[in-house]
């Protein structure tokens, strides 16, 4: 009775089993090397280094990147320029994995005393690199307002490709059941590898089954050079209902 071990050709047992597979994060690669070898046990107990401004910016002008754990709704309402939207009620640990590489220092901002969560959830990835946490970040962007950016969210039952570049950053057993018409489909974890697929001079509108991915990738999006970024909110379900799917 297992549909699996049913008798068929080797390729369509290849198919079944691996139909709607996710697309792999980046970092599966880096954890099966560091896998291999030998590596000190982490301590959870380890404190966070605690980062002022200055010392955040100089982080950042080094090469860190910094991750912003709100819920994607603070996230667009105003945030520092720069920084990637990955919160921490979602599958936060996975999902940066996505979007910022291994070997990438990382900087944690977000509500008050939630920077030690981020750092062990990022350990449990195999991210050991996050070096330090920029507290009362209220208190940082109302003393910076020249840094501080948001990012326009759009109602999902007026979503259309026209006039502007539309990601669907669903994965493939989601992406199956349609499209909407005229979007290019690049799961989040393939963001990273197919930026050169988008135009950084063209507005791009990011949208996913929920809204939390999409502001990942809009975010992301935006980090890198993207001047004009917006995302979805709702659920594809409300973007779909008014279209004839692709």
């Amino acid at each position: 009775t297992n549909y699996a071990l049913q008798p068929m050709p080797r390729q369509d047992f290849i198919d079944l089993v691996t139909a709607g597979q996710p697309a792999a994060p980046n970092y599966f690669l880096h954890d099966a090397i560091t896998n291999r070898r030998e590596h000190a046990t982490f301590d959870e107990n380890r404190q966070l280094p605690a980062l002022t401004k200055a010392g955040a910016d100089a982080r950042i002008a080094a090469g860190a990147a910094l991750v912003d754990t709100r819920s994607p709704e603070e996230f667009a309402a105003g945030h520092l320029a720069g920084s990637v939207n990955v919160g921490l009620d979602g599958r936060f640990a996975e999902t940066c994995g996505m979007v910022v590489s291994a070997e990438t220092p990382i900087i944690v901002t977000g509500a008050s005393n939630t920077g030690q969560e981020a750092m062990i959830r990022l350990a449990r990835i195999g991210f050991d690199n996050v070096v330090g946490y920029l507290g009362d970040l209220e208190g940082v962007m109302a003393n910076h307002p020249d840094q501080v950016t948001s990012t326009p969210r759009l109602d999902p039952t007026a979503v259309t490709a026209e006039g502007v570049q539309l990601v669907d950053v669903r994965n493939p057993g989601e992406t199956e059941l349609g499209i909407v018409p005229g979007a290019t489909v690049i799961p989040l974890a393939q963001l990273p590898g197919r930026l050169d697929e988008l135009d950084k001079s063209q507005p791009v509108v990011a949208y996913c089954a929920g809204g939390w991915r999409s502001m990942v990738a809009a975010s992301y999006l935006a980090s890198q050079g993207f001047t004009d970024v917006a995302d979805v909110v709702g659920v594809y379900g409300e973007i779909s209902k008014n279209l004839t799917l692709a």
